[in-house]
């Protein structure tokens, strides 16, 4: 295109885009009432021919207009134009619809009276279009009449007379087993396991007491530092011999059993001990400079925390129980609920056999009809057979033609591809006769030499060799040096633990010693001791469980 047509159309495109809100208004009509036939594709045709007799008619002049419209579609131009310049449709309901967009009084001005004024002229353009189709004859192809032909239709043989069919009956179903109402043997095992291994479990308030004692003094321990002080074997004897009634009763008698100990087990179990002679040996001192002996406050502290403990158990028992009784009333209303479902299966029997009922017999009819069906459709069939027979054949001979046809294009690519090929093959030959052809690709290197790059840090390789050969050698030194002063540090460690064994194994046995002297001392107070009376709130739960248990029994017999 030259410069001016160039412009032309950018210009029509451009205004095509601005003002499309408007365009789309008379062209979506368009097709609504008069171009209801017209192809969507053309939506944009329709919408430039009403760009320029909206806003380009004035610039282009109704000749180059009409030249436009001629160089189109006669029938399409003509049905449009028609439509678009129709008095009554500029005035109604294009005006309303533009002045959505614009003022009404510009839409008015500037593109309603144009057109308006221009719609004479245009007429005589439709005129002139109408008798263009009224000339022109159309030629009509004549297509042969299908003459109908006779179906050969066969005699039908005489109908037998069907069986009657057998009503179907309802299959005898298996009664309930007594079994499934029954409490399985597995469960009565598993419950009286269930009571030995409670019994088992169970522990006497003395123990309970015990534990609880030992569990208070452990909390009450403040974590400190390792101390450093070394204390011989001599002193550790001479202390426990003098001080072994001061030391609190917070250790069990160790069992026989060996444990494995690991270094971080070690240190802190030596540091525990030696804190611990500290605080004895701390205790003396103010001893003796004359403060007071705290034993007095401890025995009342240890009396009082024996008090609080036997509450705790009193309530640990009185849940315990509480947690019994609520699972044997549990146990009592799953008895309940499984009569009820009893009862709910007995009536959804009753209601299951009579819908079962009901559908034999729908479905007994729905048979009959499905028959009746299925004979009008085989008759139906028969008749349509012969026509897709003659359908079937002429698709075969269209077939025939459409593959010789390929054929004929298959063979003519594949000499076009061979040509290709052998091309490409002559000219792969010529290339590698190229590369063949021999060339010096030798080049000389003095590993003394540098590389001449001009930078301050370059070298031979032969230098780089021994710099690296000695960067080796040192960090060879290096290595073996740290791994000499680990092994060191490995064996001074050894010796440490080794030493905080021998000091832990005679701490162990000195307070296994103390343990034992103090638990013969209980026992002979325990034996005159009295057992403690059980508080009256257990009593009571106890007592509300067997009656709960017997009438769980009473309820089991009736199921």
């Amino acid at each position: 295109l030259n410069v001016t047509e160039e412009k032309f159309i950018l210009d029509i495109l451009a205004g095509c885009i601005e003002y499309k809100s408007l365009l789309d208004v008379v062209v979506n009509a368009f097709f609504v009432q008069d171009g209801r036939y017209c192809p969507i594709s053309e939506f944009n045709l329709y919408a430039v021919i009403c760009y320029l007799a909206t806003f380009q008619l004035e610039e282009l002049g109704l000749q180059h207009f009409r030249r436009i419209v001629k160089s189109l579609d006669t029938a399409k131009m003509q049905k449009f134009l028609r439509f678009f310049f129709n008095a009554s449709y500029l005035n109604t309901w294009i005006k309303d619809e533009w002045s959505q967009f614009y003022d009404s009084l510009y839409v008015k001005e500037n593109w309603i009276d144009p057109l308006l004024r221009w719609q004479p002229k245009v007429q005589q353009l439709i005129g002139q279009l109408t008798d263009k189709l009224n000339n022109c004859t159309t030629t009509v192809k004549t297509s042969t009449v299908t003459q109908p032909k006779e179906f050969n239709f066969t005699v039908r043989k005489p109908r037998a007379i069907p069986i009657p069919l057998t009503t179907p009956t309802l299959e005898n179903r298996p009664s309930v087993p007594p079994s499934t109402y029954k409490v399985p043997k597995i469960k009565k095992q598993l419950e009286e396991t269930k009571i030995k291994n409670r019994r088992k479990a169970e522990v006497s308030p003395h123990s309970y007491r015990t534990l609880a004692l030992l569990s208070s003094q452990f909390t009450t321990m403040s974590p400190n530092s390792v101390c450093n002080i070394f204390i011989s074997a001599s002193h550790l004897h001479i202390l426990f011999a003098v001080f072994t009634p001061m030391i609190p009763d917070i250790f069990t008698p160790p069992d026989n059993i060996p444990i494995k100990l690991n270094a971080a087990a070690i240190l802190r179990e030596g540091a525990l001990y030696r804190r611990k002679v500290e605080q004895d040996l701390k205790r003396i001192e103010n001893l003796l400079r004359g403060d007071g002996d705290p034993s007095e406050f401890l025995e009342w502290q240890k009396q009082m925390r024996e008090k609080d403990l036997e509450e705790q158990l009193t309530e640990i028992e009185s849940r315990r129980l509480q947690g019994k009784l609520s699972h044997k009333e549990a146990v009592l209303a799953h008895q309940n609920v499984i009569q009820e479902n009893k009862k709910k299966a007995d009536v959804m029997r009753e209601e299951k056999a009579e819908l079962m009922h009901q559908y034999a017999e729908k479905r007994l009819l729905e048979q009959k009809e499905m028959r009746e069906l299925v004979e009008q459709v085989v008759e139906g069939h028969k008749n349509a057979k012969q026509a897709k027979i003659k359908l079937q054949k002429y698709k075969q001979q269209i077939v025939q033609e459409v593959c010789e046809e390929n054929r004929e294009l298959l063979r003519q690519a594949l000499e076009e591809e061979e040509e290709k090929l052998r091309k490409r093959y002559e000219l792969i030959q010529q290339i590698r006769a190229i590369d063949s052809l021999p060339s010096l690709r030798q080049k000389f290197v003095d590993l003394t030499e540098t590389g001449g790059h001009g930078l301050f840090c370059e070298m031979s390789i032969v230098e780089l060799r021994e710099r690296l050969s000695l960067l080796r050698e040192a960090q060879k030194a290096e290595e073996e040096e740290k791994r000499d002063q680990i092994i060191h540090a490995k064996q001074a460690k050894k010796q440490l633990l080794l030493d905080q064994l021998d000091q832990i194994s005679l701490f162990r046995a000195e307070l296994g010693r103390a343990a034992a002297l103090k638990k013969e001392e209980k026992k002979r107070k325990s034996q005159f001791g009295e057992r403690p009376m059980k508080d009256e709130r257990i009593l009571n739960l106890e007592k509300q469980i067997e009656e709960k248990s017997m009438e769980c029994k009473k309820r089991a017999e009736l199921l």
